[in-house]
């Protein structure tokens, strides 16, 4: 089957549209969490991939940019995908899957570690739709002890 014959995936065809959002993270020990907020716009390509290019302001007044690309393999049963963001230096590459209800996407990845200093770690960020307007996306790494830490949660609604 080409690409141009498959059809999105009707959990990333929910995300096509416009949004807000509220980022909130965990900071240094002892720290507030930090948290900002932003727009979304999440748009097809050929109807087999979605981009989602984001624009928020951080804490410290400086603007950084995002960009989601995420596509249905439907041979393999999963989801691919890249992140970029102006505020990093590192490429995410996804790899998920749905869950069985169609709420949620599981995307698996590695990066730079948040807590040893040039090592690498495991992370998941998933993504869950509450409703057909309102999205939450979390993200959890595993530390140099094979503990699952949460540390980042994004809200997203739905622009009128």
């Amino acid at each position: 089957m080409s690409a141009q014959t498959q059809s999105l995936h009707p959990f990333l065809a929910r995300m096509l549209g416009e949004w807000t959002y509220v980022f909130q993270a965990t900071a240094a020990q002892g720290e507030p969490p930090v948290r900002f907020s932003g727009t979304e716009t999440v748009r097809h390509l050929g109807g087999v991939w979605i981009a989602a290019e984001g624009r928020g302001e951080n804490p410290d007044g400086s603007v950084s940019t995002t960009l989601m690309t995420l596509g249905y393999d439907a041979a393999r049963q999963r989801v691919a995908g890249a992140y970029i963001g102006s505020m990093l230096a590192h490429q995410w590459l996804y790899d998920g899957q749905v869950s069985a209800d169609g709420t949620a996407v599981a995307l698996d990845s590695e990066g730079p570690s948040y807590t040893v200093e040039g090592a690498t770690a495991r992370y998941v960020d998933t993504i869950r739709f509450v409703s057909d307007d309102h999205r939450v996306m979390t993200s959890r790494f595993q530390d140099e002890n094979g503990e699952w830490q949460d540390f980042m949660r994004i809200d997203y609604h739905r622009r009128d």
